[in-house]
């Protein structure tokens, strides 16, 4: 009997939670790589001290299927027990990661759902894309024993579910009714305490995670929109002075661009010292190019900053536009900076020649001397063919019109081309 009570007790302790370890993981914003840094860091935190569930507090409008995808993969794999507790919306990329966990519960307000796969350019993406998007939504609703026909309802709208607002032409939406009455939600609760107490957890220690400051950043400097911008304002900043005398405020804006984004990148995982080595390297390659001519140590330089940018892309695509965005931007700025200041400004000062052979400058330019034709002299010296001559007491080098002509002979102008004074003997 005595041991019956204290197994009640236990039993008490054990469903309150009463020395077990939660840790509570915010998904806001949108899902991209920066997101993905930050659970990585955040789970493997969870399970060095011990943690016996985690929940992820979910609002998100969706996002990268990239990272949702490494974010699913991650979550497969804990050992935790975990809980996407959706406090406003799970959309997209967010209903996918919710369906990576083992159980999940809705604010009364909350939805998730509407996960169809959407290019940047807000067009819907290629059958091929949305086969595998497909066919992860439904394989994610299957590991976690739930009905895969809604979760491909919320991937493709030729799926007919007008009882759940849904009919065919239309993406899935669950609120928090339906997807009780489906068995993809386990309940609705209106705050954190009431979740603990339905998940037997209401005295367990609770440990939030958030982002630290250097995670917000790249999360920032690695969105979609950000990085085009980023890439712009170097691509322009290093334009304007190249025409500006010194180095000035658009040089430290350019260079200081280059930085966020490679940054941005490094804190979210995407850039490595192999994209760091290439930028070094394609900057020595470029300032190398003033001094060794050719111009294929500065094609080199060029290729390898393009290789570093390539390199800490997430998306190759994406890059690619970003990229063309910001030499666009650049060359439309070099074309109107030329067209008002020239090239005797800033830095093109110092390695374009300027200076002109002038008089006024001490140079002295070889002169047509058309008057010396039809004077009469005497040779010098001997004409071999050529040699010197006087004429009214000034000594002129000439040349025969081909024939040698002795010492002392008299001879007449017949002809000058530039310098070349040509005679005839009498």
């Amino acid at each position: 009997m005595i041991f019956a009570f204290l197994h009640s007790v236990s039993f008490t302790h054990a469903a309150d939670g009463n020395g077990k370890l939660v840790y509570v993981v915010p998904i806001e914003h949108e899902v991209e790589k920066g997101l993905e840094s930050f659970l990585t860091r955040a789970t493997k935190e969870a399970e060095n001290e011990g943690a016996d569930h985690i929940i992820f507090e979910i609002d998100t409008p969706g996002g990268r299927v990239d990272a949702a995808s490494q974010i699913a993969e991650l979550l497969q794999n804990l050992e935790i027990s975990t809980t996407s507790y959706i406090v406003n919306q799970a959309l997209s990329a967010g209903s996918y990661i919710a369906l990576n966990t083992d159980s999940i519960f809705m604010k009364p307000q909350a939805t998730m759902g509407a996960s169809g796969v959407i290019n940047q350019n807000g067009t819907a993406a290629d059958k091929k894309a949305q086969s595998a998007w497909l066919s992860a939504m439904k394989s994610a609703a299957e590991s976690k024993g739930r009905d895969p026909l809604y979760a491909a309802a919320m991937a493709d709208s030729s799926i007919d579910l007008p009882d759940y607002g849904a009919p065919k032409g239309e993406f899935l939406t669950l609120e928090p009714s339906s997807a009780l009455d489906i068995g993809y939600s386990q309940g609705t609760v209106d705050n954190r305490e009431e979740l603990l107490q339905a998940l037997g957890l209401s005295k367990a220690t609770v440990v939030e995670i958030e982002p630290t400051l250097s995670e917000e950043i790249a999360r920032f400097l690695t969105n979609p929109v950000v990085v085009p911008i980023l890439l712009s304002i170097a691509s322009l900043g290093l334009i304007v002075e190249l025409f500006s005398p010194g180095f000035g405020v658009p040089g430290i804006m350019g260079l200081l661009s280059l930085v966020l984004f490679f940054y941005g990148h490094i804190v979210a995982g995407l850039a490595g010292f192999e994209a760091i080595f290439l930028l070094i390297l394609g900057i020595i390659l470029i300032i190398a190019e003033f001094f060794v001519p050719g111009g294929i140590v500065g094609l080199l330089g060029i290729g390898s900053i393009l290789g570093s940018l390539f390199l800490s892309g997430q998306d190759i695509g994406h890059m690619a536009m970003s990229v063309s965005i910001a030499l666009i931007i650049a060359i439309a700025a070099a074309v109107i900076l030329f067209k008002m200041m020239g090239m005797d400004k800033g830095f093109f000062r110092h390695v374009i020649l300027k200076d002109t052979t002038s008089t006024e400058l001490g140079y002295v330019s070889s002169t047509n001397r058309l008057e010396l034709i039809g004077l009469e002299g005497k040779t010098v010296t001997p004409l071999r063919p050529s040699g010197a001559a006087l004429f009214d007491e000034e000594r002129i080098d000439v040349v025969s019109e081909g024939s040698f002509i002795p010492e002392d002979k008299f001879v007449k102008i017949v002809k000058v081309e530039g310098v070349r004074v040509v005679v005839r003997e009498l």
